[in-house]
């Protein structure tokens, strides 16, 4: 840990002197080119006569350092907003930004596309754009353009960056000259997610320090979605395709809610950028020198093609001791410093237990709030503040039959306001309302000693519908504090409201059991699972495509980074195999893999696909929800499916691609989940729709609905869902809650089953009375 927190201060020094310096340079040679003496031109006899003056040449702007570039990221994907409201005389917006340790930035504009009120005075109102505080342009209102969309790029000063940024936008505005509601319906302003921050950033060479990790190959300031090549070093084999995935998986564990992709290469370095490189002894990559290998081995280089890039290279002389690396880089990687790093010890890994992925809610103890959220996001301020968000992944499977619910014991503070009866704090769950707490109940007032001001307290016992938890969900609390109207001209806003979730609150799902209805698509696009119910996927094989190309490589590094971004944990365990092969992975749960008619798996198994699912012919059947309604009079749960009567076909071309969840054809209680393409555009348009499912930063427009049920078929960015049929289930039950739900199921079964124990009782007892008469008599 040493190096790390000596390395980083030199990279900040330098980070914030180098953009003061470039933009000073910038500066001066911008205003040099503006000042330069030109040769005066010859009169225009036109000009002359008119008297009007010739317009100002315009002056291009100052060339890009060499090495340096520029990239946006939408508003939207910062803020997690699909826009950002500004409302009343005061309205603020705004959101945070940083930069990245290999970077400086020189250069930084804000792209706005807003609309505003129409009902606004322009001489009083206008837009403020603040970065840090600091105000980087003031944007007037004129009536003329209130009625279309506007567009506006604003310059940010450089000087003013730091580490970590606040962009806010604020609205002035007013709409009377004499006394004015401050929170007056006619007091709007909107900035579009799709407005952009566009920076202009130069590279900045790092040291070949292991302590980075995983900078600079992944960097938390950076907000976008990670893209990391990985070069296999050779035409791979089983053991290093599980080798290059634990790799992917423990990078999509650290992106998280970013996403990450990765790219899959032979023996290409990159000619731009970092890329993370697979070698044993003998392989040879073009431009490259290795290291002398003398064991597993994890090391840091520059990119021969780039010299402002790194190269991460998982080392081992043989596949044993390549994986051993990779283990060692997923596990271990808070203690390794230095340019090169040998492992010289790696102890053997106890077995991971169902269910207890590091990301999901723990599900054997209450958990507290301040477990799942920094205490300064359970803090906020305002009339109309933000919600307080606390994210949850919770374990797929919950089976919340005849349960009471999910307890949730809250704890909540605010600022009394005597005066101001509607106040409310609503508890929402799934994006539905659960409760709503009136804010002036009367409960104890103490003084916060933050403020020195009369807070109050609140608690009770929520319980949540289970049905309100899928795996990616949230729990917001929502303060909505009524403003006191004291009269005409006599309502001004004292922003001096606080509230707060205190972090001893604790939700509880340990009275919940596991039992998944299964095929269920929707599990899989948003946790991963059935594989992921072992975090370290131990109980998962990968069955890759016959002559399987970079593509089925590339998707398979990329499904098994969503894996990692699901559980926190690299997937140690994995197994990888050809169809060949695959009965000898019989025992574990199938993530099956196809472009085109390279899965051979598609035609030996096509009698137990989904009804129509035929190789490169896609056939489905679109469910009759009236025919289903019979289907659940029937005595077997695995029977309640919706009847296909009307049928969708068309052949593979183009982005065509399906995601189909079964029961394993080799052992019943296991699942197989094909995902297929008509081809390898079709692959990836169906990975793609995997990672825009589960992006909870607000990107639902990359994907129009979400995958579920057992087959879902995806063109573009449309996924739908053709079948939902459930056969098998994964999980158990406690003893009598299973023969309540199977009974539940089964009622012809429960009402047999009373028959013949009354008519058994009734015949036991007519031979005891009979006994009992014999022995009369015959005393």
């Amino acid at each position: 840990m040493t190096p790390r927190l000596e390395a980083r201060p030199l990279l900040l020094r330098r980070s914030r002197v180098l953009p003061a310096l470039v933009s000073a340079l910038l500066s001066l040679a911008s205003s040099r080119a503006m000042a330069a003496p030109t040769d005066p031109a010859p009169a225009d006899p036109a000009t002359a006569a008119t008297g009007q003056a010739t317009p100002p040449a315009v002056v291009p702007p100052a060339p890009l350092p060499p090495g340096a570039y520029t990239y946006s990221i939408p508003l939207s994907r910062l803020s997690g907003q699909s826009a950002l409201p500004l409302r009343g005389v005061d309205g603020i917006n705004g959101l945070g930004f940083a930069q990245r340790i290999d970077q400086t930035i020189i250069g930084a504009n804000v792209h706005l596309n807003y609309t505003y009120s129409p009902s606004l005075l322009p001489d009083l109102s206008h837009l403020k754009i603040m970065l840090n505080g600091e105000v980087a342009q003031s944007i007037a209102l004129p009536k003329e353009t209130s009625a279309d969309p506007v567009e506006r790029t604003v310059a940010l000063p450089v000087p003013a960056l730091t580490e970590f940024n606040r962009l806010d936008i604020q609205l002035v505005g007013h709409y009377t000259l004499s006394c004015e509601d401050p929170l007056h319906s006619s007091l709007w302003a909107d900035v579009a997610g799709r407005s952009t921050l566009d920076l202009t950033v130069l590279p900045v060479d790092l040291p070949n320090d292991l302590a980075l990790l995983p900078a600079p190959f992944f960097d938390s300031h950076d907000i976008r979605q990670l893209d990391l090549p990985i070069v296999l070093g050779r035409t791979p084999d089983a053991a290093r395709l599980e080798s290059a995935g634990i790799v992917s998986s423990w990078f999509g564990a650290r992106a998280g809610y970013r996403g990450a992709k990765f790219t899959a290469s032979i023996q290409d370095l990159p000619a731009k950028g970092n890329a993370v490189v697979l070698l044993q002894q003998g392989d040879t990559i073009a431009g490259l020198q290795a290291p002398a290998l003398q064991g597993p081995t994890l090391a840091m280089v520059n990119n021969p093609n780039d010299t402002h890039a790194k190269l991460l290279l998982v080392m081992g002389r043989d596949a044993k001791e390549l994986k051993q690396a990779a283990i060692a880089l997923g596990l271990g990687n808070e203690t390794l410093s230095g340019p090169t790093a040998r492992i010289t010890e790696l102890k053997t890994l106890g077995p991971r237990k169902p269910y207890d992925a590091p990301n999901w809610l723990r599900s054997d103890r209450p958990v507290l709030f301040g477990e799942l959220a920094a205490a300064r996001a359970l803090n906020v301020y305002g009339h109309r503040p933000a919600p307080v968000n606390i994210s949850l992944r919770m374990p797929p499977g919950l089976f919340g039959w005849h349960s009471d619910g999910v307890p949730v014991d809250l704890k909540y503070r605010y600022s009394p306001r005597p005066s101001a009866t509607q106040s409310v704090m609503e508890m929402v769950a799934g994006d539905q309302l659960v409760r709503s707490f009136m804010l002036n109940d009367g409960t104890s007032s103490v003084y916060s000693k933050l403020s020195n001001l009369p807070t109050s307290e609140g608690e009770a016992r929520v319980m949540v519908p289970p049905y309100l938890l899928p795996p990616l969900t949230a729990l917001q609390f929502r303060y909505v504090y009524e403003y006191a109207k004291l009269g005409e001209c006599q309502n001004n806003i004292v922003d001096n409201i606080q509230s707060a979730i205190d972090p001893g609150s604790s939700i509880d799902i340990s009275s919940l059991p596991k039992y998944a209805a299964m095929p269920d698509l929707s599990l899989f696009a948003d946790a991963g699972f059935p594989f992921t119910r072992m975090a370290d996927l131990s109980e998962t094989a990968v069955v890759l495509p016959d002559n399987a190309t970079v593509t089925d490589y590339s998707a398979y590094l990329t499904l098994l980074g969503t894996m990692g971004q699901s559980t926190g944990y690299p997937a140690t365990g994995v197994t990888v195999a050809q169809a060949a092969h695959v009965d000898g992975v019989k025992d574990k749960d199938l993530l099956v893999l196809a472009s085109g008619a390279n899965q051979p798996l598609v035609k030996q198994w096509s009698a137990y696909l989904p009804n129509g699912f035929d190789g490169n012919q896609r056939k489905f059947a679109l469910s009759d929800w009236f025919a289903g309604i019979a289907n659940w009079f029937g005595t077997d749960p695995r029977d309640h499916k919706r009847t296909a009567n009307l049928k969708l076909t068309y052949v593979g071309g183009g982005a065509n691609a399906t995601v189909a969840g079964l029961e394993s054809p080799l052992q019943s209680g296991r699942s197989v989940v094909l995902v297929s393409g008509a081809n390898v555009d079709g692959l990836n348009a169906a990975v793609d729709a995997v990672l825009a499912n589960r992006d909870t930063n607000n990107r639902v427009e990359d994907l129009q609905h979400k995958i579920g049920g057992n087959l879902t078929v995806v063109s573009g960015k449309q996924a739908l869902t053709v079948l939902d049929e459930q056969s098998y289930y994964v999980g158990s039950l406690p003893t009598w809650l299973g023969l309540q739900w199977f009974f539940s199921n089964h009622p012809l079964t429960l009402v047999g089953a009373l028959v013949i124990s009354a008519l058994v009782i009734a015949v036991l007892l007519y031979l005891s009375l009979r006994a009992r008469a014999h022995r009369r008599l015959g005393s």
